[in-house]
C-alpha cells in the first residue's frame, strides 16, 4: 500500500447540484487514507453553494463571486493543495472505492509518470449506470487532424482494456497530477491555461507534458463513472460559449505545442480539418467566430506561452509525431510494473 503520498482532490463546480453531493461522498468514501478535498465554487447559482455547505466538516471549500472557468478555478484549487499529487476530478463523476489508491500505486512506480488516469464507464445524468457497460474514457489521444479524442468512447465495455499502458494524456475529468509535473510544466504558475477557459485545457496540458519527456500512466483498475455532456457529434446541443471556446481553443493549443515537423508530416489532414471549422463557423456556427477575434486580441501572449514551451522541449520530433495516428497509440507498461501491480490489485479483491 503506498503510504508515504498525500492526494489533494481538486474540485470546481458550477451550477452542479444535481451531481456533487454523490460526487464528495464517493471521494470521501475513498480507502486511500491520506487525502483531502478542496472544492472551489465558481459563483454557482442553482443550490450548489447549499449542498456544498454540508461538507465544509470534511472539505475545504472557497467560494468565487463569480465563474472564473474551469482552467482558473482548478489552478486555484491545485494552489490551495498541499499533496504530492493532484486529482483533478469533474463534480459528475462517480469513484469505485479503490480508484485513488490505484493511480498512486501506478504513479509511484516510476517518477517519470507524470500523469495518470483510470477507466472511466458512462452513465446517466441521474447517476443511473447502465446495465451494459460502456467506456467513457482510457486516456486523451490525438489524429493527424489535432482533433483529441476519448479512447474508446462510447464502446461497449467487454472487458477490453486490461492493460497497464502508456497513453498520450488523461482527461481532467478524473485525472492525478504528480505535483513535480505540475511545477515543472506550468507557465507564470498556471498549470491549465486560463486563456482556455473551459474546454480542451486537459489536452494542452498532456501535449505540453509529452513535449516536456513526462509519462501518463493508464492503470485499468482504477475505476469510476462520468456523465459526458461533450461528445463528437452533440455540438448543437451545446452552449454556444462552449463551441466558441472550443474553436478558439484548438487553435490556441496549436500556436503554443505544434512544431513545423508535425505540421509538416500533417499538413493535409490539418488544413482539412482547419477548412472544415471556419467555413462552419462563417456559414452557420456565427457565434464562433469570437473565438478569431480572442486569438488576434491574445497573440502576443499566446505566442511567448510558445516560445517558453518550445525552449523547454525534451523530446524529438518523431517521439512526438509518433503519437498522432488515426487508431489511438499506446505504449505497454513494463513486464515488472505489470507483475508488481498486478499482484497489489489481486490482494485487495
Amino acid at each position: 500500500m503506498a503510504q508515504n503520498d498525500f492526494v489533494s482532490v481538486t474540485i470546481v463546480t458550477y451550477n452542479s447540484g444535481r451531481f456533487i453531493k454523490r460526487c464528495l461522498e464517493s471521494v470521501l468514501a475513498q480507502r486511500y487514507p491520506l487525502k483531502e478535498v478542496i472544492v472551489v465554487d465558481n459563483g454557482s447559482t442553482d443550490g450548489t453553494i447549499d449542498i456544498l455547505e454540508q461538507f465544509e466538516d470534511r472539505c475545504h471549500v472557497y467560494y468565487n463571486d463569480d465563474n472564473l472557468g474551469f482552467a482558473a478555478a482548478q489552478n486555484q484549487a491545485i494552489k490551495l493543495s498541499n499533496g504530492d499529487w493532484a486529482l483533478t476530478l469533474n463534480p459528475d463523476v462517480l469513484l469505485l472505492p479503490n480508484f485513488i489508491q490505484s493511480l498512486v500505486d501506478a504513479g509511484q512506480f516510476d517518477t517519470s509518470i507524470g500523469a495518470v488516469c483510470g477507466k472511466l464507464l458512462t452513465m446517466s445524468a441521474h447517476f443511473e449506470i447502465p446495465a451494459r457497460p460502456v467506456v467513457d474514457s482510457t486516456g486523451i489521444y490525438f489524429n493527424p487532424m489535432l482533433r483529441h479524442l476519448d479512447r474508446g468512447s462510447q464502446e461497449v465495455d467487454n472487458g477490453h482494456y486490461l492493460k497497464y499502458e502508456y497513453v498520450f494524456g488523461a482527461t481532467a475529468a478524473a485525472a492525478l497530477y504528480r505535483r513535480t509535473m505540475i511545477e515543472d510544466v506550468s507557465i507564470d504558475g498556471e498549470f491549465f491555461d486560463t486563456d482556455f477557459f473551459v474546454y480542451r485545457e486537459d489536452a494542452d496540458v498532456a501535449w505540453r507534458a509529452q513535449l516536456m519527456g513526462w509519462k501518463c500512466l493508464y492503470v485499468p483498475y482504477a475505476r469510476g463513472y462520468h456523465v459526458r455532456k461533450v461528445l463528437p457529434g452533440n455540438r448543437r446541443a451545446l452552449p454556444p460559449e462552449i463551441n466558441m471556446h472550443s474553436v478558439k481553443n484548438r487553435f490556441l493549443m496549436r500556436i503554443k505545442n505544434i512544431s513545423a515537423d508535425l505540421y509538416g508530416r500533417n499538413w493535409v489532414s490539418i488544413t482539412t480539418r482547419d477548412f472544415v471549422v471556419v467555413m462552419c463557423c462563417l456559414l452557420w456556427e456565427h457565434t464562433s467566430l469570437k473565438a478569431f477575434w480572442l486569438l488576434a486580441k491574445n497573440m502576443k501572449r499566446v505566442l511567448a506561452k510558445r516560445h517558453w514551451i518550445q525552449a523547454r522541449r525534451r523530446v524529438d520530433n518523431q517521439y512526438i509525431a509518433s503519437w498522432f495516428q488515426y487508431a489511438p497509440v499506446s505504449l505497454r507498461a513494463p513486464k515488472k510494473m505489470v507483475r508488481v501491480l498486478s499482484r497489489s490489485e489481486t490482494a485487495r479483491t
